[in-house]
C-alpha cells in the first residue's frame, strides 16, 4: 500500500506527471484537494505529501526538475495563481507566487515542458495561451484573429520538446489541430475537423459583443450569423449559467442547420458559469441566483439594440439548470421571446431542494442553498421557482423536453410545469411536452436519435419564428 484515503466523501486519482518522473495521487472532495507523489524511480520509497488538505484549498502539481509549478487557490487567489516550490520542501510555507493571482483572470490549466511552462486562462469570457521561458521568465501569448473562440492544450504527449499541441476552434471555424513551436512561435495545421456536407468559413461571421446587467456588469454574448445578414433575424439565445461552467464559443455543424435558414445563433455568458472567473460564478449561485436570469433578458434586449434580432424574434434554450433558466425568464419577461426551449428542465426548485430523502438533493444545496435549514435560502428560491412563479401572462409557445429515466431531473418535474402553464397562461401558445421514454438525463444515447432529438427542437425555432424550413 503506497497511499489511501478512507475519507467516502472523496475521491482518488492517479496520473503520471508529465516529466515521467513521478506518479501523482491527487485527492478531491468538493472544495479540496491534497496531493501525494509517488517516486518512479525509487518506487520503494514512501510517498511525498505536497501539502495537506485545508477547506476551501484546491490546488494541482506540474514537475519540473527539482522544482513543482503548483496552480492553486491559496490565500484568497480564487481565481488561481501559480506558485513555485523545491522538490525536496514543497509544503506551503515554502512556496513562492510565480504568475500571482489577478481577479477575473482564472487560470485553468498548467503543463510544464523542458523548457517551457504553458498556461491555458480564461478572461473576459475568452481563452488565452501563455508561453513562460522557464530559463529567462520571459511570456508571451499566442494571438487568434476571431472576436470568440475555444481553445484546448493537448499536454502531456512528450516533455523534452519546443512543440505545443493545441486545439482552436470558434463558432464559425472547425476544431484546427496545431503544433505550435514555443521558441520560433510558428504554427503548423496538423488536422482540421472535416465537415461531410462541406463547409465555407467565409459565408458566416463570428462576433463578440456585450450587454449591460442591472447591476452593470458586463456580459458576454458570443454570436454566429451569416456573412451576408442584413438586418434583424430570429435568433436562438442559449444559456446555462451554473456550477462554474463555462459555455465555450466552440465549433458545431449542427448549429449550422439554423444559420443557413437565416438564424442568429448566440450565446449569453451569464452569471453562474466561470466564463469570467471565480466571482462570475459566486454572483451566480445561492442567494445571486436571479443574476443568472436578469443577465440572459439582458443578453436578449442587447442584441434587438444591437440590430441582431427583434423582439418576439428570440428562441431561448437551455437544459438541466439551464432550463431552470428558460422557467425563470419565461415568468420574468414572456414578451421578449418567440419561444422557449426547456430541455430537462430543473424547475420544481422549491419541492426538490426540501427532499433530502432524494440522493442528489444534500450536494445541492452548495448551489442553491438549504431551504429545510435557511428561510432566506428558501426565500430567494421561492422568488425565482419556474414552477411556483407561473402565474396568469401570455407565455410564448414553449417546448419542454424529459428523459423517463432521469435521474437528475425527475420527469414529472416539466410535468407539473407544463400542467401549470397550461393551466394559466393567458395566450393561446401551445405548450408542448414530450418525454424521451428512452433517455436519460442526457437525451437519447444513439448518434441519430441525438439528432432526431435536436431536429425536434429546431423545427419548434424555424415554426415559432415563422422561418421557412426550406430555405
Amino acid at each position: 500500500l503506497v497511499v489511501e484515503d478512507l475519507d467516502p466523501a472523496w475521491f482518488v486519482h492517479l496520473h503520471r506527471s508529465h516529466s515521467r518522473r513521478f506518479g501523482v495521487v491527487s485527492m478531491s472532495g468538493h472544495d479540496a484537494t491534497e496531493v501525494w507523489l509517488i517516486d518512479l524511480a525509487d518506487t520503494s520509497a514512501p510517498a511525498r505529501l505536497v501539502t495537506a488538505r485545508e477547506a476551501g484549498h484546491r490546488y494541482e502539481v506540474e514537475h519540473h526538475g527539482e522544482t513543482l509549478y503548483i496552480r492553486s487557490n491559496a490565500d484568497g487567489a480564487e481565481d488561481f495563481k501559480l506558485a513555485a516550490a523545491p522538490l525536496s520542501a514543497p509544503s506551503r510555507e515554502n512556496w513562492r507566487d510565480l504568475v500571482p493571482f489577478r481577479a477575473g483572470r482564472m487560470i485553468v490549466v498548467v503543463a510544464a515542458y523542458a523548457r517551457h511552462l504553458v498556461r491555458l486562462e480564461r478572461e473576459n469570457g475568452l481563452p488565452r495561451i501563455v508561453v513562460r521561458d522557464i530559463a529567462s521568465g520571459d511570456e508571451h501569448d499566442i494571438s487568434f484573429p476571431e472576436e470568440a473562440y475555444s481553445l484546448r492544450m493537448m499536454a502531456g504527449l512528450e516533455f523534452d520538446t519546443n512543440i505545443l499541441r493545441f486545439v482552436y476552434s470558434s463558432m464559425t471555424t472547425p476544431a484546427e489541430t496545431y503544433d505550435y513551436d514555443m521558441v520560433s512561435r510558428a504554427r503548423t495545421l496538423r488536422k482540421r475537423q472535416e465537415i461531410p456536407s462541406g463547409h465555407d468559413p467565409a459565408r458566416y461571421v463570428t462576433r463578440r459583443i456585450y450587454a449591460k446587467a442591472a447591476d452593470g456588469a458586463d456580459v458576454p454574448i458570443s454570436i454566429l450569423a451569416r456573412a451576408d445578414r442584413s438586418g434583424p433575424a430570429p435568433c436562438l439565445l442559449y444559456g446555462y449559467g451554473a456550477y462554474g461552467h463555462a459555455t465555450p464559443a466552440a465549433f458545431s455543424a449542427n448549429r449550422l442547420s439554423l444559420v443557413d435558414r437565416g438564424f442568429v445563433f448566440a450565446i449569453a455568458h451569464v452569471r453562474g458559469g466561470t466564463d469570467k472567473g471565480w466571482a462570475w460564478y459566486e454572483n451566480g449561485k445561492l442567494q445571486h441566483k436571479p443574476n443568472t436570469f436578469s443577465d440572459f433578458i439582458a443578453c436578449g434586449r442587447q442584441l434587438i439594440e444591437d440590430g441582431f434580432t427583434q423582439q418576439g424574434r428570440i428562441v431561448a434554450q437551455g437544459g438541466s439548470a439551464g432550463g431552470m433558466l428558460m422557467g425563470a425568464i419565461a415568468n420574468m419577461a414572456p414578451e421578449l421571446f418567440a419561444g422557449v426551449i426547456a430541455d430537462v428542465p430543473f424547475v420544481d426548485v422549491i419541492n426538490t431542494m426540501l427532499d433530502k430523502d432524494l440522493p442528489l438533493t444534500p450536494p445541492e444545496w452548495l448551489e442553491w442553498g438549504n431551504p429545510i435549514e435557511d428561510a432566506a435560502a428558501f426565500a430567494t428560491m421561492l422568488s425565482y421557482s419556474p414552477y411556483d412563479n407561473v402565474g396568469a401572462k401570455r407565455y410564448p409557445p414553449i417546448l419542454a423536453l424529459a428523459g423517463l429515466t432521469d435521474p437528475r431531473v425527475t420527469y414529472w418535474e416539466p410535468a407539473k410545469w407544463v400542467a401549470r402553464l397550461r393551466e394559466l397562461s393567458t395566450s393561446d401558445a401551445p405548450v408542448l411536452f414530450d418525454i424521451n421514454m428512452d433517455a436519460g438525463h442526457g437525451g437519447a444515447s444513439g448518434r441519430f436519435s441525438r439528432l432526431d432529438e435536436l431536429a425536434k427542437s429546431y423545427a419548434f425555432a424555424l415554426a415559432v419564428t415563422g422561418t421557412d424550413a426550406r430555405a
